[in-house]
């Protein structure tokens, strides 16, 4: 994973309300964090968690997010779970790509799962109500 993130011009930083201690043995006896090459940052006061709003003080932990911030520094997309469901992947990096191309392409936008090599839209009054004449459902269906 880390490495198309890296593809893309991107870098993961992993924030978490555990303690330094705690990942290191988390990253000791997970499986899946066995190989990890991105950076892992403790925020045992729930600080950070509380800067991008995130922090659920009844429980005393974070909600799980994930934050795309572009190379001017702006958060450009922002996905907030709740702990029991997880994120995609899959998902995260077609945004990588989407937003990555708007940030080259100012001057267009990716439609509802736009993939690289995709029809992009000119924004615009003429695009409003006109999407399908761009692009189908079912290429934004298609996978």
């Amino acid at each position: 994973m880390h490495e198309e993130i890296k593809k893309r011009g991107a870098e993961v930083i992993a924030i978490s309300t555990d303690t330094v201690f705690s990942h290191q043995i988390f990253c000791k006896v997970e499986p899946l964090m066995k190989d990890v090459k991105f950076l892992l940052a403790a925020d045992p006061t729930g600080k950070t968690a509380r800067d991008y709003g995130v922090y659920m003080e009844d429980a005393g932990i974070a909600r799980r997010g994930r934050f795309i911030i572009n190379p001017d520094g702006i958060i450009v997309a922002e996905e907030v779970l709740n702990p029991p469901v997880g994120r995609s992947v899959k998902e995260l990096l077609r945004q990588l790509d989407a937003w990555k191309y708007v940030y080259e392409h100012p001057d267009e936008a990716c439609p509802a799962n736009w993939r690289p090599g995709k029809k992009t839209l000119k924004p615009g009054p003429d695009i409003a109500g006109n999407v399908g004449s761009v692009v189908t459902i079912d290429e934004i269906l298609a996978d």
